[in-house]
C-alpha cells in the first residue's frame, strides 16, 4: 500500500523543547537524550503536559550537507518560563504536506520519500521546516503511528 499525502492547513502547536544541531541521518544518536531533558523537566511543571506526543521540529538548512536544528519537543498545553535548555517552541502555522506513517521508525524514511514525490509531482515548495508528531507508544512496532509534515511555501 503507498502512503497518502494529503495538503492541510495546521495551527502551531507549543513544544517544550532541546534544540539540538544534527547533521542529518545523525537524529538516532541524539534524540533520547534530548527527550530525557524534556520528560524530566515536565514531571516538575504538573498540568503543562496533558495528552500531548513527542514532537521532532526540523528547521532544514539551505545546504543539504549542512546539519539541521532540531527542537526535540513535548506538545504542552501552554506557553511557559524558559528552564536551563528547555524552551517553549512553537510548530509553523499554514499549509502542510501530511502523511502518516503507520509502522516501523525506521522506515519513516519511505514516507519522507512520498512527500517529496508529491511536492515534486504538484510543483509544491517547502518552506524550510518539517516536523514529526510521535503517536501513542505501541510494544508493536507495525502498529506504532506518526506525522510527517512539511510545511509548504
Amino acid at each position: 500500500m503507498g502512503v497518502s499525502v494529503s495538503v492541510q492547513t495546521v495551527s502551531p502547536r507549543i513544544l517544550a523543547a532541546v534544540s539540538r544541531k544534527v547533521a542529518i541521518g545523525g537524529v538516532g544518536a541524539v534524540w533520547r537524550p534530548a527527550l530525557d531533558q524534556v520528560w524530566s523537566f515536565l514531571r516538575t511543571q504538573p498540568g503543562l503536559r496533558t495528552d500531548g506526543h513527542n514532537i521532532f521540529l526540523y528547521h532544514h538548512p539551505a545546504r543539504r550537507s549542512d546539519p539541521m536544528d532540531i527542537d526535540f519537543g513535548v506538545e504542552v498545553v501552554r506557553e511557559f518560563a524558559p528552564s536551563g535548555e528547555i524552551k517553549p517552541v512553537k510548530t509553523p502555522a499554514g499549509e502542510v504536506a501530511a502523511a502518516t506513517h503507520i509502522g516501523p521508525y525506521d522506515r519513516l524514511g519511505q514516507t519522507h520519500d512520498a512527500v517529496h514525490a508529491f511536492a515534486a509531482a504538484n510543483n509544491r515548495v517547502f518552506a524550510g521546516k518539517s516536523w514529526e508528531i510521535y503517536g501513542d507508544w505501541n510494544d508493536d512496532p507495525a502498529k506504532l503511528e506518526t506525522t510527517v509534515m512539511y510545511l509548504l511555501r
